[in-house]
């Protein structure tokens, strides 16, 4: 089992909200409306974690120890939607997300291939930790600066735990987990070539519930976040790069073998699903 390894890892690195957020470092002078609002759209979506859980231990039913991990991503995900509105209550409480606001975002996910599910939220992850890192150069008041900084180092640890439980599929499911991941890769790494954002978030996940099936699509500016990423972090593409260029890393390392690029996962992907006796889409 990796849940008792991974709890003792996360436990060690675990910060605390009181003492390891520099709250008495606010500087009003520096938090501009837009800023402040772009923070509870961000608490707002971090919620989502709450319906990603649900599914989650819906779809793995049959394995304990992912299921048993999701008490810890779970709780540290929740824990970034309250300190991101801990920060609002301290200094923009009229922006503190109602009750109703965040319930909106919990709606109930459609069944999803489990392999093809943790593939995505792998990269989810890494996305994300690079939009917060990203945000945090951004911003210019220093405690939303550290409080984006700190959510940044746990994405990156949850992907870090993801990816353990993916090197732990492939020696279980094979080439049926090395195709599925190839397949989520190549979309999630493919970026420029979608009008959309590339994140879990932004996926619609419900079609009886379509257009409306996308957390960002039940936030209270559905349109915030392509502006966020385009208008206000400014989200380029070197950061973009930054983004495929850890993908196919972690995919050359768990494959054991080098992706230069998407083209050349596309191509490993078709040669799997040959492998499997399936025929490979065109992406």
């Amino acid at each position: 089992m990796l849940f008792p390894e991974l709890f003792k890892q996360l436990e060690a690195v675990r910060w605390n909200m009181e003492r390891d957020i520099p709250w008495s470092s606010f500087d009003a002078s520096k938090l501009s409306d837009e800023q402040a609002q772009t923070i509870k759209m961000n608490a707002i979506t971090e919620w989502a974690a709450l319906p990603a859980t649900e599914m989650f231990l819906r779809d793995n039913r049959d394995d304990s120890d992912f299921s048993a991990f999701m008490s810890i991503w779970f709780f540290e995900e929740q824990k970034h939607s309250l300190v991101l509105m801990e920060y609002l209550r301290r200094f923009r409480p009229e922006l503190v997300p109602t009750e109703a606001e965040l319930h909106a975002v919990r709606f109930e996910f459609d069944p999803a291939p489990a392999l093809e599910t943790l593939m995505l939220h792998f990269c989810g992850e890494i996305r994300l930790n690079h939009w917060y890192r990203c945000a945090a150069e951004w911003h210019t008041e220093p405690v939303i600066q550290a409080i984006y900084e700190t959510l940044a180092r746990d994405e990156a640890r949850h992907g870090g735990a993801y990816l353990r439980y993916m090197k732990r599929a492939l020696n279980r499911f094979g080439d049926e987990a090395r195709a599925a991941f190839a397949k989520v890769g190549v979309l999630m790494a493919s970026a420029r070539r979608t009008a959309q954002a590339l994140h879990p978030t932004n996926l619609h996940v419900n079609q009886s519930l379509y257009p409306r099936d996308t957390v960002q699509s039940r936030l209270p500016d559905p349109q915030w976040l392509e502006q966020w990423l385009d208008h206000q972090i400014r989200f380029d593409g070197v950061w973009e790069g930054k983004v495929v260029e850890r993908i196919l890393h972690n995919l050359s390392l768990l494959m054991e073998r080098s992706f230069a690029s998407v083209q050349e996962l596309n191509r490993y992907r078709k040669d799997v699903m040959r492998t499997l006796g399936g025929v490979a889409q065109p992406a």
